[in-house]
């Protein structure tokens, strides 16, 4: 079997330690696993696999000394934007998840089980979709194939994981009283209906990224999309309430018998029993819950579902993952395409 030599760039994170959870889990057929951090982080050792390894300063001459493959990002867009096409020029193929390759039209933005397809035209960068578009393309493909989506509401409740270690420890410090560090009124006991920065229309960057990034990857700009992004005091787990309207006539059951059959998808859906997903219940795992299935009869053809997953696992590592290993499967992890 083909093996192949994978780095890991900013390892040492919380998403880069997610990397390495799932990695081990996974057991892709790799040969060697180099992992690059900031210079504060290099020379330090960490066992992953029952190896030790040392963490290697992610520098222009680090990246061409050891012979690598593919490269799991999760160093933030700055250092996307600096080191991926350095990787890319070499012949590396780039999986990044940061904001930095979404919109590029060069950059495939895949979520295996709705585009993998995607995968086979890269040039060396692959970039992984938000988190909270993620988790929602998994259960929209299916349901976009069996009756065409027309119009998408979204509105989301966003654990303080996607915000980083600082918006972790933001809710954490804040039930004990502490100001907040990370965001701009404390989280414990209230809601923030503000994720990323303002833009000029009145939504916010992480509403507009749902907004791209759902055309994008079903490939249908047609779609008419919305979106209000709001951060919860939940640790990890993102919760979307999703409206959908189709251009095809739906039942409730074929709805829900497209979502049991669905690739990644857990239907967890019977309220006589009060079995719906929840954060707590799909923390630290790789599949998308949806339950809350119902007939939305404001309109001719449409439902409301509430998707739950975790934004940490599925909304970034175990996303980043699948497209390598469906890369390596594929045999297309060194394309055609040189620089």
């Amino acid at each position: 079997m083909k093996k192949y030599n994978v780095a890991v760039v900013g390892a040492t994170g919380m998403v880069g330690n997610k990397f390495l959870e799932v990695l081990a889990e996974e057991k892709l057929p790799v040969e060697n696993y180099y992992l690059f951090a900031s210079k504060k982080s290099a020379g330090k050792e960490i066992d992953f696999m029952g190896k030790k390894h040392t963490i290697i300063e992610l520098t222009e001459e680090n990246v061409l000394k050891y012979k690598i493959d593919v490269a799991l990002f999760s160093a933030g867009g700055d250092v996307s934007k600096q080191f991926a096409p350095i990787f890319a020029k070499n012949g590396i193929l780039v999986v990044d998840n940061s904001s930095a390759w979404r919109r590029d039209p060069n950059v495939p933005l895949v979520v295996p089980e709705c585009n993998a397809e995607d995968i086979k035209w890269h040039k060396n960068i692959i970039a992984n979709p938000n988190c909270s578009t993620i988790q929602a393309m998994v259960a929209l493909k299916p349901l976009h194939e069996a009756f065409t989506i027309k119009r998408v509401i979204y509105s989301t409740y966003q654990a303080v994981s996607g915000a980083g270690v600082k918006g972790f420890n933001d809710l954490k410090g804040g039930i004990c009283g502490e100001a907040p560090q990370k965001f701009p009124y404390p989280i414990f006991g209230n809601c923030i209906p503000h994720i990323d920065v303002f833009l000029d229309n009145g939504y916010t960057k992480e509403e507009d990224k749902m907004v791209f990034e759902t055309k994008k990857i079903l490939n249908d700009q047609n779609i008419k999309v919305t979106a209000t992004c709001v951060r919860v005091p939940v640790y990890y787990g993102h919760s979307e309430s999703i409206n959908l309207e189709f251009e095809k006539p739906c039942t409730l059951e074929g709805v829900k018998k497209v979502l049991a059959n669905a690739e990644g998808v857990v239907l967890q859906d019977d309220v006589a029993n009060l079995v719906y997903p929840m954060p707590l219940t799909a923390e630290n795992k790789n599949e998308v819950f949806v339950g809350r299935v119902r007939l939305d009869d404001t309109v001719e053809s449409g439902i409301n579902m509430w998707v739950v997953a975790d934004n940490i696992r599925k909304g970034a590592a175990t996303n980043a993952v699948q497209i390598a290993k469906k890369a390596m499967e594929l045999d297309v992890v060194r394309n055609q395409y040189e620089g």
